[in-house]
């Protein structure tokens, strides 16, 4: 199944990103927002509305903490 943008609809990129961040331990086990990633929920929205794939903003989140 793709992941992109132009072969999902809004209601499967929604379900998409639910099922991923879906760990099961509930936010406690998660460190995004300690890490001051913020809700993961709200990082993937560009994606869930169809302005930005997944690797688009995993490129620009991880671009945030590395060092050149």
């Amino acid at each position: 199944m793709s992941l992109l943008i132009q072969d999902t609809t809004r209601e499967e990129r929604e379900q998409i990103i639910r099922q991923s961040l879906d760990c099961g331990g509930g936010c406690e086990n998660c460190s995004s927002c300690w890490l001051g990633g913020g809700s993961p929920f709200d990082i993937y929205q560009d994606y869930i509305d169809g302005k930005k794939e997944i690797a688009e903003i995993n490129a620009q989140y991880r671009a945030r903490f590395v060092r050149g």
